[in-house]
Formats: C-alpha cells, structure tokens, sequence
C-alpha cells in the first residue's frame, strides 16, 4: 500500500510539477507586481493630497536637499515611516471578538483582489488567463470586498463597526447595480465579454465616445465600490470613528488599506480595457514590430509599446481618481442612495436602451 501510494504521489508530481512550477511562478510575479504597484501608489497620492491641501510631511519628510530641487523628490521618507509604523504595532484582538472571522476578513479582501489581476490584458497576449467571461469574472470576484467588510464589522463585536459594515453592504449594493448596467453598452458593442476582445474592438473609435454617459456613470459607481471620499460613507470618521475596521491595527488595518489601492489600479485598468481601447493607439494607429533608431534594433517593440501604452492610460486615470478624492466634500448618507437609486440608475437604463436602438439602426 504504502508503495503503491508513493508511485502515485511520483506520478502526480512528474505530470503535474511543470504546472505547479507555473502557477507558482505567475503568483509570486503578481503579488510582486501588486506590492510595488500599492506602494508607488502610496507614495503618489501622498504627493498629490501634499500638493492639493498644502501637506508639509509627503513634501520635506526625508532629505531636505531634495525637496528645493522638486516636488517629486522630497518627503521620500514619509511612506517608509508610516511602514515601519504599521510593521511594528501590535496585532490587537479585541477579548469578545470572532477570532476566526475577524482575522479572515483583511485576507479575503485581499485575496479577492489578487485575483482580478489574473484576467487584465496588459498588451496582446500578455495576460495571465484570457476567460471568454473575463468580464464577468471580475464583477465576481468583486462582491467579495462586501463579504469581507461585513464580516470584519461582523467579527469586531463592536457597534461602530457592525455598523459601518453594514452601511457599507448597503452602499456597495446600490451602486453595483447601476455600475452593471453602465458595462451593458460596452458588452453589446463589443459583442463578448473576453477583455482582449473587447480591446480588439476598439480598434478604430473607443468606446469612451460612443459610450460617455456609461463611462461617467461607471467612474462614479467605483469610487463608491473603493469607499473612496467622497463617498467613502461606511468609514466616515467623524461619525464612525473608523467604520469597519476600527478595532484592526498594525498589518490587519494594512491589508484594508492596501487593498483599496491594488483595487484602484484594477478599477483603472478596467476603465482603460473597456473605454480607452486598452493598449491600442488612437485612430487605428500600430505600433512596428521592430523599431530602429540610431543602428540598433530594438526586438517586441510593439509588446513593450503596448504595456507602456496601457499604463499611461491606467496611471491617467488613476490621477483622475485622486483628483476627485481631495477636492469634493462628503455627502451625507441619504443623499448617497438617493444619488444611486434616482439618477445613476434610470441613466444607466437610458444608455443601455440608447446603445441598443443605436446598434439595431445602425445594422437596418
């Protein structure tokens, strides 16, 4: 028995260890990409709010040398700080918690949010798996970010955070349904819910032309997804003190709020794949395969050009998403729902009624 069950395990690991090699591999690249992408992100938002509310610390915290020679320069210091501040708090768990529940909640919404990274076409053929419901894959995969902030309010067994937790179910629930509807438009155009395809389509007008109203609508719904101010109503800590993840400290507090950046830049990216034509050109535009310049050719031209492209796309919407972040005002709850449920919504039905009507005429 016991060498029938070693020649299984030997069978197993000669036919399926190239795999687990891969799938090893293409994990340990992605939490990489997700690491250094979050705190790059830090670091930027920390120099826009500095530059937008006059913030001394993300300025002159670090070298002061480098601040008189520019902005992007001084203040190197400030995200290192607050790191080692979270590194070396202490992991408190509240006495009358679910410690089960209450530990699970910062790795789910984390987790959730590595796997978007798996379906988002960087360049042609540069992506982890190309699912024919891409699309629908991250929408959900998405919800998980309710399960996992209701059960962080949930395992606290504390009032403030139950109930910042549930606030936000509420939120996030209200505006995925408009956020849905608003992706229809691009659905129906593009006739599939693979990314690269619907990339492909975009091949001579972007969608973000024919589909602007989706695309606001789509903008608004996601920073209410994010909980990113304005709208960022289940935290609200003039009224919450913290919301649903006022009892976490140190590194639990710091998957939250790493999350909600690696999930912005997976909201960006969406936004570039589906209404900026991804890592397409403007007006039908390719890149050469090989480029000269100087004598020396450079190999994949094109594939370097079209990661670059998305980028820049992704990192300008990014900026937006910032910019939105430290120049409007909170509003208050009531208004939050009524914003999704009276005027997000019915303008998400009228796009989609409109794109549909504009597709059937347009085919008659």
């Amino acid at each position: 028995m016991d060498q029938y069950l070693a020649k299984l395990i030997l069978k197993f690991f000669h036919y399926k260890a190239p795999f687990l090699l891969l799938a090893l591999g293409t994990a340990i690249i992605t939490v990489a990409f997700v690491s250094l992408t979050v705190l790059f992100l830090i670091w930027l938002e920390r120099k826009i709010s500095a530059k937008i509310q006059s913030r001394m610390g993300p300025m002159l915290n670090g070298p002061r040398f480098m601040a008189q020679i520019s902005m992007w320069l001084g203040g190197i210091f400030q995200t290192l700080w607050d790191a080692l501040k979270l590194l070396l708090k202490e992991q408190v768990t509240p006495q009358n918690a679910d410690k089960i529940v209450f530990w699970s909640a910062p790795v789910v919404v984390f987790t959730a949010c590595l796997m978007t990274y798996v379906v988002i076409p960087f360049g042609p053929g540069l992506v982890v798996k190309d699912l024919n419901l891409g699309l629908l894959y991250i929408l959900a995969v998405s919800t998980f970010s309710v399960i996992s902030i209701l059960m962080a309010g949930w395992g606290s067994n504390n009032k403030y955070s139950l109930l910042g937790g549930f606030r936000s179910a509420a939120q996030i629930i209200s505006y995925e349904v408009p956020l849905i509807f608003s992706l229809l438009g691009v659905m129906i155009l593009a006739g599939s819910l693979k990314l690269s395809e619907i990339v492909l389509a975009q091949g001579k007008v972007w969608f973000i032309i024919p589909q602007f109203l989706g695309f606001l609508i789509y903008f608004i719904c996601s920073i209410a997804e994010l909980n990113r101010p304005p709208f960022d109503i289940p935290e609200a800590e003039s009224e919450l003190v913290a919301g649903f993840h006022t009892e976490y400290s140190g590194m639990g507090f710091a998957m939250f709020f790493l999350s909600e950046f690696a999930n912005m830049f997976v909201i960006s990216a969406l936004i570039t794949t589906l209404f900026l034509g991804g890592w397409l050109l403007p007006f039908g535009l390719k890149l050469p395969s090989n480029l000269s310049f100087l004598g020396i050719t450079i190999p994949y031209f094109n594939l370097f050009g079209s990661v670059l492209i998305f980028l820049i796309k992704t990192y300008l919407v990014i900026l937006f998403f910032m910019w939105v972040r430290w120049t409007y005002p909170r509003p208050r709850p009531d208004q939050l729902m009524t914003f999704s449920w009276k005027i997000l919504l019915p303008l998400s039905f009228l796009n989609l009624i409109g794109t549909s009507l504009g597709v059937i005429i347009w085919k008659i």
